[in-house]
């Protein structure tokens, strides 16, 4: 006879195994609840809206090289990440069809040189576009139920990256605490400290080109689970879709995503979870991922984003 552990253990993996659409009390905080901080966010109604490079984009994450200063957008509501670098392309552009009524300016993201500036490593690599946020309100306790929301535009198939895999990033900045253990020779001693980590959204793309697919798809993943696993979640078309993330009290996270670009619903959750097994205590911010296959000479998925937000309830 099973024990309930066990059986318990054998429930959470089938969770995992396929998306998951419960809806309970603690997933109820749609994203896009609340008040709008109008601090941080952007339109890109601005016609004069430039991203300013500042030279070699930083790649610390690779070689521990940051290369300040760092780039910026000249509204000072952007920033290059000093982890992986800024994508080479980011320039406002008029908003594709379908888009957010009365929206004129969409925001292109596209990068060619992704990792370490004139290495190409010849694998999938990433650069970041992230959203100044922590600087201008601080970082938001869970207990005021901070949460993200952006629209985003997918082009038709023909013109992605001719690559399976990831290409696209949306992904929210959250803090913990954690416990760290440490031994030195019969000693053990152990501290708290604070820990990063970044939940979110990868958009997947399966070519039909490489072998092992009938033809071209995209699928949404969410990272993650409580293992920090990816979980298969909706099957995505070109064009315009809605993406939002929330964080309740409990530190849990929560995805919801539709297509088109109307308000998102409680009706639109997908998934919740405690990633990587943590307890969310604060939210730094939100952040875009371009990824390509660094080979120096391929571009990566021209992504289209609009409206980005945070909101909290108070």
């Amino acid at each position: 006879m099973k024990s309930p552990i066990l059986r318990l253990v054998q429930a959470a993996c089938f969770v995992i195994a396929i998306p998951v659409f419960f809806v309970d009390a603690h997933a109820q905080l749609v994203p896009g609840t609340g008040m709008k901080l109008n601090q941080v966010g952007d339109d890109f109604e601005e016609e004069n809206w430039k991203w300013v490079p500042n030279g070699a984009k930083a790649s610390r994450e690779q070689d521990e090289q940051v290369r300040s200063p760092t780039g910026f957008s000249n509204n000072k509501r952007w920033f290059e990440s000093p982890k992986r670098g800024m994508p080479d392309h980011i320039v406002r552009v008029p908003t594709p069809e379908g888009g957010l009524p009365g929206s004129k300016g969409a925001l292109k993201v596209q990068t060619l040189n992704s990792g370490v500036p004139g290495n190409n490593s010849y694998k999938m690599e990433q650069d970041d576009l992230i959203m100044a946020c922590s600087s201008k309100v601080g970082a938001i306790a869970t207990g005021r139920s901070p949460s993200c929301v952006t629209r985003v535009y997918l082009p038709p198939f023909e013109q992605w990256e001719n690559r399976s895999g990831s290409h696209f990033g949306y992904r929210i900045d959250l803090k913990t605490t954690i416990t760290e253990t440490e031994k030195k020779f019969l000693f053990t001693s152990t501290k708290r400290k604070q820990e990063d980590y970044w939940p979110g959204y990868f958009i997947e793309f399966h070519s039909s080109h490489d072998g092992k697919f009938k033809e071209d798809e995209a699928i949404l993943l969410i990272r993650g689970n409580n293992l920090g696993h990816e979980v298969k979640s909706l099957k995505l078309t070109p064009g315009w879709w809605t993406l939002g993330m929330s964080v309740t009290g409990d530190g849990r996270v929560h995805f919801y995503g539709k297509q088109g670009t109307d308000n998102l619903t409680a009706a639109d959750h997908l998934y919740s979870s405690f990633p990587y097994g943590y307890q969310a205590e604060y939210f730094a911010t939100h952040f875009f991922n371009s990824c390509n296959q660094n080979d120096g000479k391929t571009w990566s998925t021209p992504i289209i984003i609009d409206d980005p937000a945070i909101y909290t309830t108070r």
